[in-house]
């Protein structure tokens, strides 16, 4: 087996009974993305000889002792991501020359642990995106077939994990944004419930929805990786301070006790029927495994989309007026005053969907509408969570699809920004919900691209999310397939 096919858990057990160094572990992951990259242009910056040098000194940390958790693995992240050593575009030529000044405190959390962060990983522009076609530098492409896109917006971490060009990667989540690339591309990836990992040093597009998650190749590594980075932290005033569980102890196998809700409203019309019968077919394998099956209702799941496309959009004209050329990134040098500089700055800077997103926010807040949009769409958001605490009053946890098709060609909904917007509609209720959710590998369409099964929890109950996930993966018999990349 070549080195960079281990998973997370596995290179971690061959370092620890010295089979392998850091340096040898990093080359093989160097040699793999230098092989596939051109192919899935996952990465938007690679550091080589800075992951070099990050492994050559993991290596002397582990023959001293003291070794972290993550000591010597090599990881990649979303490039929405603060890194003080690489340049944080966001996806966007309005950043194409910044680098912070701070790591994010989750960025610090994997150096703490001793992870080896070898590069940012490709997104669409301020995780504004369905597909990662909205990335300014190069679109990943989905292992499983050439031509076919990744999901959005944190693709290119999803890519980085089917094609194992990384051990685990870190992306955000604002209405899907983890998950459903994990779905697109058969791989593992968690939501975690707001307020559970810091966002501290995340590029902020929607602040009341965006969350920062794992993706992994399988669920231990996910658990793994969500003990290094959840916990409180007092530079975030959205951090929870509640205790962190070991997650890895969640990964129990069978379901006795537990018990699943089915909503009717996620398997309505526009689903695939390859989809939904991958995904029955493992609520079967849950059943299976001696959980409870159940009906229950989430009324207003019609609304979430709408819901959505008003908060988010709303949130982002705010925090995306922080970029007007003034105090860092790209600056329009040809400006004849203030006001021309703002606008030539924030036109050639931001894409297109950037600037709809903007638009449409900024329509929502302004004087005469915000009753009218805004404030009647943060109503419906408290139904929305409302029927959550409703429904998990009866069961422990909800299962679904993760999208309503498997993954698209590049280019095929472009032009269709609404139907884009509609491939988000299963996801985006755990964002305006506030609660976890997971995307786990089910099974395949009859064209072989992945399809992933939603689960999602009351907030603060990963957990159950991990031990539900681990058991499908345990009984699907997909565990550890992956694309022929050469």
């Amino acid at each position: 087996m070549e080195f960079f096919s281990l998973t997370l858990a596995q290179a971690k057990e061959q370092l620890e009974q010295g089979n392998i160094t850091s340096v040898q572990l990093t080359e093989s992951i160097l040699s793999r993305i230098a092989a596939v990259e051109p192919r899935v242009k996952a990465f938007i910056t690679l550091d080589q000889d800075g992951a070099l040098a990050q492994a050559e000194a993991a290596d002397r940390q582990r023959r001293a002792g003291g070794a972290g958790e993550l000591c010597g693995l090599p990881l990649a992240v979303k490039d929405v991501l603060c890194t003080s050593t690489m340049r944080t575009t966001c996806g966007s030529k309005i950043l194409e020359n910044f680098v912070p000044p701070y790591d994010a405190t989750v960025i610090k959390k994997l150096k703490d642990a001793g992870a080896i962060i070898v590069g940012k990983l490709a997104m669409d522009e301020f995780a504004m995106g369905s597909t990662s076609e909205n990335c300014a530098y190069n679109v990943p492409e989905n292992p499983w077939k050439p031509g076919y896109v990744a999901g959005g917006s944190s693709g290119g971490s999803a890519v980085a994990m089917a094609a194992d060009e990384s051990l685990a990667s870190l992306g955000s989540d604002t209405g899907g944004s983890i998950r459903q690339p994990a779905s697109l591309c058969g791989v593992v990836g968690m939501k975690p419930t707001y307020g559970r990992v810091s966002r501290y040093g995340l590029v902020a597009f929607a602040s009341s929805l965006d969350q920062v998650g794992p993706l992994t190749k399988d669920v231990r590594d996910c658990a793994l990786m969500m003990n290094v980075i959840s916990g409180h932290d007092q530079r975030d005033s959205t951090s929870v301070d509640t205790p962190v569980p070991d997650y890895t102890a969640a990964l129990k196998d069978g379901l006795k006790g537990v018990r699943i809700g089915i909503p009717p409203e996620y398997f309505g019309q526009g689903l695939d029927p390859e989809v939904e019968q991958v995904v029955r077919t493992g609520i079967e394998m849950l059943r299976e495994a001696g959980a409870e099956i159940k009906e229950v209702s989430l009324p207003h799941t019609e609304y979430c989309v709408a819901v959505y496309y008003l908060i988010a959009p709303a949130e982002a004209s705010s925090n995306l007026s922080r970029f007007d050329g003034v105090r860092y990134g790209y600056r329009a040098g040809d400006a004849g005053s203030l006001v021309d500089m703002y606008s030539k700055t924030r036109s050639r800077g931001f894409g297109d969907e950037v600037k709809r997103r903007i638009l449409i926010g900024t329509y929502a807040l302004s004087a005469g509408y915000y009753d009218a949009y805004y404030k009647k769409a943060s109503q419906v958001r408290t139904l929305i969570r409302d029927d959550f605490k409703t429904v998990f009053d009866q069961c422990d946890l909800v299962v679904s699809p993760v999208t309503p098709t498997p993954a698209w060609m590049i280019g095929e909904k472009a032009d269709d920004p609404l139907a884009l917007y509609l491939s988000d509609i299963l996801t985006i209720s755990a964002n305006l919900a506030g609660i976890p959710g997971l995307s786990v590998p089910a099974g395949f369409s009859s064209s072989g691209l992945p399809i992933g099964m939603q689960m999602q929890a009351a907030h603060f109950n990963e957990e159950i999310l991990l031990r539900a996930a681990w058991n499908l993966e345990q009984r699907a018999g997909i565990k550890g397939r992956r694309p022929e990349l050469g």
